[in-house]
């Protein structure tokens, strides 16, 4: 069986939360092509554009400058070219109101971004896993 390899854009200001990601996946030996946007307003620009070829995964932040992940998602969501892109929520904020908020835009899940690198690793790989088990057409 050939492994099925999407694209994934995560879309995160904080640079230390990029590297990790990065070095997740690396850890994990996950080959998924990633594409990275600093914010909402360029994660739409780099799609609407066609910078990137089409996400069926987005890992997405809620906390960022210029647009944050909650509008990010109303504007993906209003867009007939994306909606069938997979997003999953990473982010600090365990505020209730965020996660109802992502839950109306249909992300695929909602993780808080764990303490330390170990669990972050873990996370990731169930993420991976997950996203391998699911068809696409």
């Amino acid at each position: 069986m050939t492994e099925k390899l999407v694209n994934i854009l995560l879309v995160e200001d904080d640079e230390v939360d990029i590297m990790n990601v990065q070095r997740a996946f690396k850890k994990n030996s996950i080959k998924n092509p990633l594409f990275i946007a600093k914010n909402g307003l360029e994660a739409l620009e780099m799609l609407r554009s066609e910078q990137v070829p089409f996400p069926h995964i987005i890992i997405l932040d809620i906390n960022m400058p210029k647009m944050n992940g909650i509008e990010f998602l109303k504007e993906l969501r209003a867009d007939d070219r994306f909606k069938s892109a997979s997003v999953f929520i990473m982010t600090t904020s365990n505020e209730d109101s965020d996660k109802i908020n992502a839950y109306n835009f249909n992300v695929a899940g909602y993780i808080l971004k764990p303490l330390s690198f170990e669990k972050f690793i873990s996370s990731v790989a169930t993420l991976d896993s997950y996203w391998k088990l699911c068809e696409r057409p």
